[in-house]
């Protein structure tokens, strides 16, 4: 991998646990400039005492990459960059950056949610986006500081649509060699849509009855109002040619039942703590606005964002 310049934008729960693992493997290859890219008082305390990652994957905790900076306009070139930012920062990313993307720029987003490629295609056209899909139980436990625990970070990668030519080989193997469970397909879309599927339909309904994903996978309302959204989603991904499981419905709600009875997703946590950024646009957001392209209603979805916003005013 010598050569590489690789930056990480964003060192929340997700940028941080894979910005970490590669920061700490080329740490002493001169040849592999990792850069982060942090805002306010991460950035202070990062660039001050280094980023940590506490994980039982590592014994020591915290790195220092080669390069770290607070502003996008001193965004180095790089031959990958990686983005995990908050879904509703996404434009704004790709504004600022798009001026700096070369035709064999390699861009990979770790982030949740099915228009993720379709969003950074609208403003960046040239480069290559390789659409992704993205496992990791970890969080932001203070500024500069993300803990991981459960499974090993999994990320799967697809080719880019628009550039199928473009293998992401060498990506792979930079993930590999970092300690990062990485998949390769030739069609991620799929499994970025089969996520999608139990985190909408759950942080939904999760977030409209303040119930963990236990209690929602068991009560016949929520389970229903579960089962309704999925089945809009399925309705969808079907009209848009997205190949699925026929059985997609019934292996979400089995995905469900390993989970603790008391988990609480993310969106049923920021709504409840009356956070005013939260995936709520994302899930919900996606739904609707693939329903009106397609003519397609998606009124149990509708329901349950007017109800989620209503939560807000009482």
């Amino acid at each position: 991998m010598d050569g590489k310049k690789i930056t990480i934008i964003g060192l929340g729960g997700v940028g941080g646990y894979f910005g970490f693992k590669l920061a700490y493997q080329y740490k002493n290859n001169p040849t592999v400039k990792i850069t982060f890219v942090a805002r306010g008082e991460t950035y202070a305390r990062v660039k001050a005492e280094g980023f940590t990652l506490l994980s039982p994957e590592h014994v020591d905790p915290v790195v220092r990459p080669a390069t770290i900076v607070n502003d996008l306009a001193q965004l180095p070139e790089s031959d990958l960059i990686l983005i995990s930012v908050k879904e509703y920062d996404l434009e704004q990313v790709c504004l600022q950056i798009k001026e700096k993307i070369k035709a064999d720029t390699l861009l990979l987003p770790l982030m949740n949610g099915v228009d993720i490629y379709e969003r950074m295609r609208k403003i960046i056209t040239t480069g290559v986006v390789f659409p992704a899909c993205v496992y990791v139980a970890s969080h932001i436990k203070e500024k500069g500081v993300v803990e991981h625990k459960g499974n090993r970070g999994k990320i799967i990668l697809g080719k880019d649509p628009q550039k199928k030519s473009r293998e992401p080989a060498w990506v792979v193997d930079v993930l590999k060699e970092s300690g990062v469970d990485t998949i390769y397909k030739e069609n991620a879309i799929t499994d970025i849509w089969t996520k999608f599927f139990f985190i909408a339909s759950f942080g939904l309904v999760s977030a409209r009855y303040n119930k963990p994903i236990g209690q929602v996978h068991k009560e016949p309302e929520p389970r229903a109002r579960v089962r309704a959204i999925m089945g809009e989603i399925q309705q969808i991904a079907v009209n848009k040619g997205i190949t699925i499981p026929k059985n997609i419905i019934e292996l979400t709600f089995e995905k469900a039942s390993t989970f603790p009875y008391t988990t609480p997703t993310s969106l049923q946590l920021d709504v409840h703590t009356n956070k005013a950024h939260t995936e709520l646009e994302l899930f919900a957001g996606s739904i609707i606005n693939y329903g009106g392209q397609l003519n397609f209603p998606v009124r149990e979805t509708e329901k349950i964002y007017a109800e989620i916003l209503q939560l807000y005013v009482n």
